[in-house]
């Protein structure tokens, strides 16, 4: 298994620099996306670079937290809660990879999630072996989940909040 741990932050920066290298020459030369897609594009209003790499940080924390700490204290829970983000990963990228069939046109991002998804599946199902399913299991995967959603949230309230301020 921990040949598999430190992929997870890895995966994650690779993807995000596409966003934050690109989200601002796409929202800058589409100015039509914002109203033509409100329910896609609402997170990203008012963006700036700044903001966007502050969310990523922000992010990129639990994913690296994480992982470092299931590389070097090898128990299930930590292996279990590493699984649950990487799962939150892989279905970040098919959110991606979605959002740009859905809107017809590339987005920074869906290059990165092209890329990385195969590899997140293949790690995802190389870890299987790892992981002792069982009521627990499933508890702490859907709690990952969760929490990557909430955090999800939060890099996006720190990128309006602060975005700004630090561009």
């Amino acid at each position: 298994m921990r040949e598999y741990l430190l992929l997870l932050p890895i995966l994650f920066i690779f993807h995000d620099m596409e966003e934050i290298i690109g989200f601002g020459w796409f929202f800058r030369n589409n100015p039509d996306i914002y109203e033509r897609f409100p329910k896609i594009t609402n997170a990203y209003k008012d963006f700036t670079t700044a903001g966007m790499a502050l969310a990523v940080y922000e992010e990129f924390i639990p994913f690296f937290g994480i992982s470092l700490l299931a590389y070097f204290f090898e128990n299930d829970v930590l292996y279990t809660l590493w699984f649950g983000l990487l799962i939150s990963l892989t279905a970040h990228f098919v959110v991606h990879i979605g959002q740009s069939i859905y809107i017809k046109k590339y987005i920074p991002s869906v290059i990165t999630s092209v890329v990385c998804l195969p590899i997140s599946v293949i790690i995802l199902i190389s870890s299987l072996k790892y992981i002792v399913f069982g009521l627990s299991t499933l508890l702490l995967i859907a709690a990952s989940i969760l929490l990557m959603i909430a955090n999800l949230r939060f890099a996006h309230w720190l990128m309006h909040k602060f975005g700004n301020r630090l561009g």
